[in-house]
């Protein structure tokens, strides 16, 4: 069972405390300091996090859409690279929660002078910081504050390595729309090789039994899943790229941000090649199974990785994706903020 503690007596417009229950008890429980990645997450840890969005989710459909279970714990959001989606879900989230959230902008701090991170991270701590939400643009920057803290740590993003809360939100988009994603065929199609998002999502479906194909040109691909290092889940994973024959039967399509760097690396011939050959269009889902879902972690390139009718088409969950960020990202909050020793 899922349980809210109710608001405080003097806040008088929170909603009331949830009660969901949920048809067994959980089978794990969160224990977890941090969260820097889903390859370290176990089956069970994945289906609490999403169980406890459902009941976040109920909190967000009420008329006011805020409890006060985390009042008196202070979120703190430190990102080094812009961000729309998952710094203002982070902030939402913690808000709808209770908690005092304090964002914080790299070039408005004192990394902006020379501080290390090291040095911020314990600062930020030193004012009291409980979790701290955090993106950056170097692979294991997070797992380096994290060593660093005794504040919770969660990685929103750093580098080409890993955005776990993403995973998480796509993995919970999936299962409210196809159920159990065991045995389910999952394509992600683009620059898998240095997406984060790709990479989570990998793990987590893995995890979940999904089986996966990542598609896209071979410059933008893994020569092996050695290059891609995380945990042996369930389901399994293929690599290839040959988009027609990855799409046969797929029953959730993921585009991936192409960046036009890619091509001033010498890892893409043209745009134009690209949108030829790999573009999600609706003639190309036609080869996925029927109501197969289309997906995209976003900001998208209308026009290059996917096609505006397929963006916009009745598969397409582009936009609930962005909705479920804010219940799954209050789920991450509240089963760590619980775990945390008082």
């Amino acid at each position: 069972m899922v349980s809210i503690e109710p608001a405080a007596p003097e806040a008088a417009t929170e909603a009331p405390p949830l009660q969901a229950e949920a048809s067994t008890e959980p089978t794990a429980t969160w224990t977890r300091k941090d969260l820097l990645d889903t390859d370290v997450l176990s089956g069970e840890e994945i289906g609490l996090v999403l169980e406890t969005a459902d009941a976040m989710a109920e909190v967000r459909e009420r008329p006011v859409g805020r409890v006060a279970t985390l009042r008196g714990t202070t979120v703190v959001t430190l990102f080094y690279e812009n961000s729309t989606r998952t710094r203002a879900s982070f902030e939402i989230a913690a808000k709808a929660l209770g908690a005092d959230v304090i964002n914080l902008a790299a070039a408005g701090s004192s990394v902006g002078k020379g501080e290390s991170l090291i040095d911020t991270v314990r600062t930020i701590e030193a004012v009291g910081a409980d979790i701290l939400v955090m993106r950056h643009p170097s692979s294991g920057a997070a797992a380096l504050a994290a060593r660093h803290t005794d504040a919770s740590v969660v990685n929103g993003g750093d580098g080409a390595h890993a955005h776990p809360t993403q995973a998480l939100l796509d993995l919970y988009t999936m299962r409210r729309h196809v159920g159990d994603l065991a045995g389910r065929k999952v394509v992600i199609v683009g620059d898998v090789l240095h997406s984060r998002v790709a990479r989570s999502n990998l793990w987590a479906l893995m995890a979940a039994g999904a089986q996966v194909t990542l598609c896209g040109p071979a410059t933008l691909l893994p020569r092996t899943l050695r290059t891609l290092p995380g945990h042996e889940g369930p389901g399994g994973c293929e690599v290839t790229s040959d988009l027609e024959a990855a799409l046969l039967g797929a029953d959730v399509v993921m585009a991936l941000r192409i960046q036009r760097e890619r091509q001033e690396q010498g890892l893409l011939p043209s745009l134009r090649e690209y949108i030829r050959q790999y573009q999600i269009t609706e003639e190309r889902l036609a080869r996925a199974n029927p109501g197969a879902l289309v997906m995209h972690p976003g900001p998208m390139n209308e026009g290059v990785e996917i096609a505006p009718e397929a963006a916009h088409g009745l598969r397409s969950v582009v936009e609930e994706q962005v909705t479920n960020g804010v219940a799954v990202r209050m789920a991450i909050l509240y089963l760590m903020a619980t775990a945390r020793p008082r």
